[in-house]
């Protein structure tokens, strides 16, 4: 056994805590399920006493979980009015579920669902893609060549992964020459497994990148790194492996605890070195190489698998469209109230999800969070009443580091530590958390798609 394996035996629970840490886990799991997806996020109550009568016609940009949450209440919320949710797509990806795909724990199947069955009933489903949005005119224009008028609109079109700005990146080379990358669909996750399998087979060096600026799930590059190293150790070949974690500046997590925590866990408890300032700027799929542009230069690395993780933005429509923000550190992303998510411009437009500009809040606990401040507050806008709800940022992270075992981060806009139970240490390694991500948060996840929490 190696030392490794022996500092993390020493700070693992006997098997009477264990037990005794699920029974009181399973004992109130339907009520973990929905507040770990719920959490804390929205104040004031949601949803009028009876359906807001109204000929408004209601344009929401996508079909993704915050798209769809966000119709099926506003499709109770209020009489008479159209919805109209344009997007192309057909099948729904549960993205909380592709680190794990991308990790050979779920198969692809398991984050494939078809949109029709949660698209609300009475909503008009316009197949296409928005592609400009004319806010002075109140007008969408399609993929297909449509114009839709709106009274309201409703952005929740997701956000863009910018592989282009890394260069000799491609999506196409995901799967192959050691290149993984989490993101984007099931299909890359599964291509990543591929890669990411070779390497704990063989071992070598590995390189786990994140970029600048908001990404998806920002816990997802941790989780792909811890992940791996605990793979390496179950099948033996942990010695044969070179890790490196390579951040684009000095701090790994938004959350202060859990920042601390892992600039000190990677080195000492997993020998993951920890390359600060090493933002990606290009790789060499056929050498094996990546080059990172650090403060004293372009720093080239080998490799033999590296998880490429994209810059991201709001699409193309919105960074540089009428509905970003102008300037500040959330430019380019949709420019939002971050408590009410109503544009800050234009009163009749509101945001949510990935594609918004606030502080926090790329994942879906967050869009679980929104979904109800966005129908209300429209609803109340709608009936020229002040709007009722606001959002105190509230995220939720079940931070796998090893197969078994997760830490349940929660917090908000203020970034101190929000549990939603007593007997889940935030700072612990458990397996309660880990039992919720692996089988209990799909089924939340859908019971929100269809507005039952």
């Amino acid at each position: 056994m190696n030392r490794l394996n022996e500092t993390r035996e020493e700070t693992m629970p006997n098997e009477s805590a264990i037990n005794t840490s699920r029974r009181r886990f399973l004992a109130g799991s339907a009520a973990v399920a929905g507040a770990a997806t719920v959490g804390t996020g929205s104040l004031l109550t949601s949803g009028p006493a009876r359906a807001v009568s109204t000929d408004a016609r209601i344009v929401i940009a996508g079909a993704g979980a915050a798209g769809i949450s966000i119709a099926t209440r506003l499709s109770r919320q209020l009489d008479g009015a159209t919805i109209i949710v344009i997007d192309s797509r057909e099948t729904h990806f549960y993205q909380p579920g592709l680190t794990l795909v991308a990790t050979g724990l779920w198969t692809p199947s398991r984050v494939e669902d078809a949109n029709t069955r949660f698209m609300p009933a009475g909503v008009d489903w316009m197949k296409d893609d928005v592609v400009e949005i004319n806010a002075d005119n109140n007008q969408v224009m399609t993929a297909g060549g449509d114009t839709v008028d709106y009274d309201y609109l409703v952005v929740s079109t997701g956000l863009q992964i910018n592989f282009d700005e890394i260069d000799g990146m491609s999506p196409d080379l995901i799967g192959h020459n050691g290149v993984g990358c989490v993101y984007a669909n099931p299909d890359h996750a599964a291509r990543t497994w591929q890669a990411a399998e070779r390497y704990i087979e063989e071992g070598g060096i590995g390189l786990f990148t994140r970029p600048r600026g908001p990404i998806k799930c920002a816990g997802a590059p941790l989780k792909v790194t811890m992940i791996i190293e605990d793979a390496l150790q179950e099948r033996g070949n942990r010695e044969r492996a070179e890790m490196h974690y390579l951040p684009p500046g000095k701090g790994l997590f938004s959350q202060p605890d859990i920042d601390t925590f892992l600039k000190d866990y990677f080195p000492s408890q997993r020998d993951i070195a920890i390359d600060y300032n090493h933002p990606l700027s290009a790789i060499d799929p056929d050498r094996r190489e990546a080059t990172f542009a650090t403060p004293e230069g372009p720093h080239t690395m080998e490799y033999d698998f590296i998880h490429v993780v994209p810059p991201m933005s709001a699409p193309d429509m919105i960074r540089h469209g009428e509905l970003g923000w102008q300037n500040g550190s959330f430019e380019g992303w949709m420019e939002v109230d971050q408590y009410s998510m109503q544009h800050r411009r234009y009163p009749n437009v509101f945001g949510a999800g990935d594609v918004v500009g606030t502080p926090i809040g790329k994942t879906a606990a967050s869009v679980k969070a929104q979904a109800p401040v966005v129908a209300d507050n429209l609803v109340a806008t709608i009936a020229g009443q002040e709007m009722p709800m606001a959002w105190n940022g509230y995220t939720s992270c079940p931070l796998i580091t090893a197969r078994g075992e997760a830490m349940l981060v929660e917090f908000d806009f203020s970034l101190a530590m929000k549990p939603s139970f007593s007997f889940i240490d935030p700072m612990k390694q458990q397996w309660a958390p880990w039992f919720l991500k692996d089988q209990m948060l799909h089924a939340a996840y859908n019971a929100m798609l269809r507005g039952r929490i």
